[in-house]
């Protein structure tokens, strides 16, 4: 098999592999040398109760520009918490944000992890982007749910 040249679905095959007939992988099963190279354009949010005092305790660099506006990047795969918490599934959003404060498509994954094997306590997040070309009109956000 050739190996993926998208970051999101090689991000996915790794989380659903760890899967393996559980619910969700842990926390500790998720390290930066799993993810080797795409670790830079990943990031992971420790889930809080209520959710909006959810929070990122680790942004890859290639991320760590994208915070934390709602329009930038990192703030709109935060703002989709709520969905992966209530759909106890993965979540892969397209759409437009903003980067640096230029507008960008991305395309990324948010994965649900859980140390106790019931409760969701983090999820990854794997996002990829470039910028949006000149005349080129920003996307509406695409959501699609996936399997745990």
């Amino acid at each position: 098999m050739r190996a993926e040249r998208r970051l999101v679905w090689r991000v996915l095959r790794q989380w659903t592999e760890m899967v393996n007939g559980r619910r969700c992988p842990r926390r500790d099963e998720i390290d930066p040398w799993i993810l080797g190279e795409d670790w830079v354009n990943c990031l992971l949010i420790a889930v809080q109760s209520p959710v909006k005092l959810s929070h990122f305790i680790s942004v890859g660099e290639n991320l760590a520009v994208a915070l934390c506006p709602k329009d930038t990047l990192a703030g709109v795969l935060l703002s989709h918490l709520p969905r992966v918490l209530s759909a106890r599934r993965c979540l892969i959003i397209e759409g437009g944000a903003t980067l640096e404060g230029a507008p960008i498509l991305f395309r990324s994954a948010l994965l649900p992890l859980s140390d106790d094997g019931m409760a969701i306590d983090h999820v990854l997040g794997a996002a990829n982007h470039r910028a949006l070309r000149r005349g080129e009109a920003p996307r509406t956000q695409v959501i699609s749910t996936l399997f745990p």
